[in-house]
């Protein structure tokens, strides 16, 4: 099977924080003997988005593809206009929960063959999802050699922390809004709150080992793989019920999933603040998430749909 994976957010030396999930399963597709993957990605903003399509038929003129996957739901369009082959395009987030974005998106919709999203709660955002509508779910997944365990006290002398003081890590850039750092400060307290913005993917797991617990207070999630990142580190990860956050950190002991509540989360948060060097056993559940078993997902949801293309 050949397939072409699109997408407006994908690292760059620019920008290495855009997008490091895309890269992660177009990696592990391209560890799969059964594809062959090709990878067309082109930056964010409305200009990018416009010249796609035309350097895309420039590219691969006369050629076709098993499967267009498009990653971001304004890409459909370049990948719709450019009619390589039927279009798989996956929802992520603020192409559903941002208006303009939204809009764009419903409108490219009729023109693929199969719309996914990266959670069922996320899909909901799409009337008729599951209904009248038909949604397949195809989370990303992490990158296991990438997230793991890593002493603390390494993690910290790598970023030049207080070996002893706590540290709690809110895994997102303060600006975006949805990710509701303004919750995560009021838990933290008088306790050190780091953030993630601007810092290399490679370097955001000594981040997360560094770090006390992870804060994920979001208001809304398209999935929620930083909690995943952080069991996957063996870190008490604590979030609000949206995306994956109840699926993944259920049953996790010292894991914490709850409505937002300073107060509740504060004393949930206290032992960890008090312990020398807090852990979880988590592995296992975030080996669920992997890069390699979503890609598998993937895979399988691009053989369905072909064989019923074929019937």
């Amino acid at each position: 099977m050949r397939a072409l994976i699109l997408s407006n957010m994908y690292p760059t030396a620019e920008r290495p924080a855009l997008g490091p999930f895309v890269r992660d399963q177009v990696e592990a597709l391209r560890r799969r003997d059964d594809v062959e993957v090709e990878l067309f990605a082109f930056g964010p903003g409305p200009r990018a988005l416009v010249n796609a399509a035309r350097v895309l038929r420039s590219r691969y003129r006369g050629q076709r593809f098993d499967i267009v996957h498009a990653h971001f739901g304004l890409t459909a369009w370049p990948a719709v206009l450019a009619r390589l082959g039927p279009v798989v395009v996956t929802l992520h987030g603020n192409d559903l929960l941002v208006r303009r974005s939204y809009l764009a998106t419903r409108a490219a919709l009729p023109f693929t063959a199969l719309t996914a999203a990266v959670s069922r709660e996320f899909s909901g955002n799409l009337p008729g999802a599951g209904a009248s509508r038909r949604v397949a779910v195809l989370p990303m997944g992490i990158d296991l050699h990438r997230f793991r365990p890593i002493p603390r006290a390494e993690a910290r002398a790598r970023l030049g922390l207080d070996p002893d003081g706590p540290y709690l890590l809110f895994p997102h850039d303060p600006s975006r809004p949805l990710k509701r750092h303004d919750r995560a400060l009021e838990a933290a307290g008088d306790v050190p709150l780091l953030t993630l913005g601007g810092v290399p993917p490679d370097e955001v797991p000594y981040w997360i080992n560094a770090a006390n617990a992870v804060l994920v207070p979001s208001a809304k999630e398209g999935f929620g793989l930083a909690v995943i990142e952080a069991l996957a580190c063996g870190v008490p990860a604590f979030g609000t019920p949206v995306g994956i956050h109840p699926l993944v950190l259920g049953g996790i002991e010292g894991a914490y999933c709850g409505e937002w509540d300073r107060d509740a989360w504060r004393a949930a948060l206290r032992p960890h603040l008090e312990a020398a060097d807090p852990r979880v056993d988590g592995r296992a559940r975030a080996e669920l998430f992997s890069a390699d078993a979503m890609a598998a997902r993937v895979v399988e949801a691009w053989r369905d749909l072909l064989a019923e293309r074929n019937a």
